[in-house]
């Protein structure tokens, strides 16, 4: 169950959704509908929690921040033309991580408002949402290894961004113009359609 918090920031105030699931460490993210969320442990209080979107808070301001004005979108693929993007991009980047032992996964895809894609590796197969044909290039490859990357490192700590360091050291700057892009995908007159995201994905 999801409660509506606010609360006062060095960038300003940001409102969030808190939800208390069943894990170990606090999860926030921004949307694909500029909804910033954070998952926390059972046990973490409301202040806590406060307290750590205060600490974040360039971060989500950076991720709020509206896209350049030049950008613009394609249109709308279908779905075969969809499957196409996708697979290529994770076929330009298996190669980074096929050398630590990951199998190259099957590739299933799904219209997300949450979440670029999630890694299921136990079930040895990566999300993408479909919004991603409608990006340039570099931004499917860098979705794409990033979920990749999740089959070294499950969560998103040190040794993950250093696998991502070393494979793709300019991943940071994609990142941020894949969030301009979720901007536009939501402002354009067939922005993906609304599903529920699968656990996990990228704080």
């Amino acid at each position: 169950m999801e409660t509506i918090r606010r609360v006062d920031t060095p960038h300003g105030p940001i409102t969030y959704r808190l939800a208390r699931k069943k894990i170990r460490r606090l999860n926030l993210r921004v949307g694909l509908d500029g909804q910033v969320r954070l998952s926390v442990p059972w046990r973490v209080p409301a202040e806590e929690a406060d307290g750590f979107v205060r600490e974040k808070s360039g971060w989500i301001a950076a991720h709020l921040a509206p896209p350049q004005p030049r950008q613009t979108l394609p249109p709308p693929v279908e779905e075969e033309e969809c499957r196409r993007c996708l697979e290529e991009a994770v076929d330009r980047v298996y190669p980074l991580v096929a050398g630590a032992g990951v199998a190259r996964p099957a590739v299933k895809l799904r219209a997300m408002t949450s979440l670029w894609g999630s890694c299921h590796r136990g079930k040895g197969y990566i999300t993408l949402n479909t919004a991603l044909a409608r990006c340039p290039r570099e931004l499917r490859d860098y979705v794409a290894l990033h979920e990749l990357v999740h089959f070294l490192h499950p969560n998103h700590g040190p040794g993950f961004y250093a696998a991502m360091d070393a494979r793709m050291p300019d991943w940071k700057g994609r990142r941020r113009a894949l969030q301009a892009y979720g901007r536009l995908l939501l402002a354009d007159s067939q922005p993906p359609q609304p599903g529920q995201p699968p656990e996990g994905g990228e704080a």
